[in-house]
């Protein structure tokens, strides 16, 4: 008997102590064991009706691997002699525009979608996915994934989530669910709740989203792309703390060098001058329409602010050729502007207003992808923690919130609100109660604890605020303990780098400029070599 009672007495305190900070909080309310349904954005591996992989961000980088060295040259080749050849010569690039538009579109040939934004037949996800999603449809299961081919117009997949909403209220016996969403995912549940409400909806979460505009495919395509060699060396270390992409210390050191000399700066500087502004508009055309513009869902990730000059980039001036072919891509992309951007706020609201249970969830911590504008802005590599809070004042990546900004919005009464590492003032924020933040945490990370938080909110029998938890408004994320821990001013420095606006001498930069330039003459010889072999074998075929 005593045996029994000493491991009673045991696996009490190991269930005592082992408990979570979750369930712990559960006992100041009440918990629904309401169904949950998670949305995600573009990771998703998308098929052809063969069962084929017809697009997946990572394949992508494999396949590089396989392009033949002379296939690659003889494609640079067929974009470059229109650019010199015509452009150049006549100051008519609109050769050089369609050769680009083709080499790069053959890449992309079949995850495109057509002049009207739909797929070809029997594209979308694996067949396994769906398999899976009718194996979830049990009426004990409250965890369900809804997948989706994530190209389409998000009103599209709106019906489609909710005819699997319906289902699982038929199955589950559950009139409501909650919904988590993850970037792209966002722009579906918007859609969803402009088109049907919210009577079907207990609890709605938003994570790393983009239905307020993500710059990374909001600014390249509105005349807001701008290399920044400093940002690139930045992006460039988190790729390589991630374990993301592995890059040569020479590269690293070379462009470091290029970057601190201002090499760099002047290259772009020179051909934003002669070439870039004369181009510029062409070649954003051609590279949208050939890789990922044909795809509705990304166009509800461009900004407010952005959304009628990209239209003029990519689709030209009203009444023109592009405008006319692409009528029924554009329908859907104005439609969506008309219905969601324009009126965003207002949707968000009826949320509350409906008594839906809300999170937010923003991440920040690494350099945004530094082909934009906006390369200095606090972000998780994709999306700025302003856009995805839906309204954080945030300072730049190179320093923090003043001490004046910070002392007034103390005494107005909002302190609270201030970020430990002073780069955020989440109380002008859409929700300031119900947004988190997660530093350390990259647009693509899925952590235990912005889990916990979701799940948390999206049952509880009311909504819940930052100050229901132990997890503080301020989080910290440990990529290598994978534990999620609240900010204090000791843990909140987890860049990956140096964020300084003031460029320093390199070291040895004698030593590196004459590998750099050995290096270069190299690669030079081999590419001229390469061009007159092609140019020879193009001309004997004329």
């Amino acid at each position: 008997m005593k045996k029994v009672i000493s491991v009673l007495l045991v696996m009490i305190m190991l269930t005592t102590a082992f408990t979570p900070v979750i369930s712990a909080a559960e006992k100041s309310y009440g918990y629904n064991n309401i169904p949950v349904v998670r949305i995600f954005g573009d990771g998703e591996p998308l098929y052809n009706k063969d069962g084929e992989v017809i697009f997946h961000f990572s394949e992508m980088l494999n396949k590089s691997d396989d392009i033949e060295q002379e296939d690659l040259y003889s494609s640079v080749l067929n974009v470059v002699m229109p650019f010199l050849v015509e452009g150049l010569a006549t100051d008519n690039f609109d050769n050089y525009y369609a050769a680009l538009e083709k080499e790069i579109g053959e890449i992309f040939e079949e995850a495109r979608l057509d002049e009207n934004g739909n797929p070809a037949a029997g594209q979308g996800v694996s067949q396994d996915r769906i398999k899976t999603m009718e194996h979830y449809m049990r009426p004990n299961n409250r965890d369900f994934i809804f997948w989706y081919d994530w190209r389409l117009d998000p009103y599209e997949s709106a019906e489609s989530l909710k005819a699997y909403i319906e289902r699982i209220k038929a199955v589950t016996g559950i009139q409501k669910v909650s919904v988590q969403s993850f970037c792209l995912g966002t722009s579906v549940i918007v859609a969803y709740i402009e088109k049907y409400g919210t009577d079907d909806l207990y609890g709605v979460s938003f994570d790393a989203g983009v239905v307020n505009g993500a710059e990374l495919v909001s600014e390249p395509i509105s005349g807001k792309f701008r290399i920044n060699g400093n940002a690139i060396n930045r992006f460039l270390c988190d790729l390589n703390a991630t374990g993301t992409f592995s890059v040569d210390e020479f590269v690293n050191r070379t462009l470091d060098l290029l970057v601190k000399t201002g090499v760099v700066d002047y290259l772009v500087d020179s051909f934003k001058e002669k070439i870039y502004y004369r181009v510029f508009e062409g070649v954003t055309s051609a590279l949208a329409l050939s890789t990922f513009f044909t795809w509705p869902a990304y166009w509800s990730a461009v900004s407010e602010e952005d959304y009628d000059t990209a239209i003029n980039y990519v689709f030209g001036p009203e009444g023109g050729e592009k405008r006319t072919k692409y009528a029924g891509l554009i329908a859907k992309i104005e439609n969506y502007n008309e219905k969601v951007r324009k009126n965003l706020p207002e949707i968000l609201k009826q949320l509350e207003k409906d008594g839906v249970n809300i999170a937010i969830i923003a991440k920040y911590g690494y350099q945004i992808v530094p082909i934009i504008e906006s390369s200095d802005a606090v972000a998780d590599q994709y999306v700025s923690a302003e856009k995805a809070s839906f309204g954080a004042t945030t300072s730049t990546i190179y320093d923090v919130l003043s001490d004046d900004y910070i002392s007034q919005r103390t005494e107005e009464g909002y302190g609270k609100y201030i970020s430990p590492d002073k780069q955020i003032d989440a109380s002008t924020c859409l929700f300031p109660e119900y947004t988190w933040f997660v530093k350390n945490a990259s647009h693509s990370d899925r952590t235990d604890g912005e889990y916990d938080i979701l799940y948390t909110v999206m049952r509880a029998d009311r909504q819940l605020t930052v100050d229901d938890f132990e997890y503080t408004q301020f989080m910290v994320y440990d990529n290598d303990t994978k534990i999620m821990s609240p900010m204090t001013e000791e843990n909140c420095d987890t860049y990956n780098w140096t964020a300084n606006n003031k460029e320093d001498n390199p070291e040895n930069k004698d030593e590196w400029l004459a590998a750099l330039i050995a290096s270069f003459v190299r690669w030079l010889g081999t590419l001229i070599k390469t061009l007159i072999k092609l140019f020879t074998s193009k001309a004997a075929t004329v």
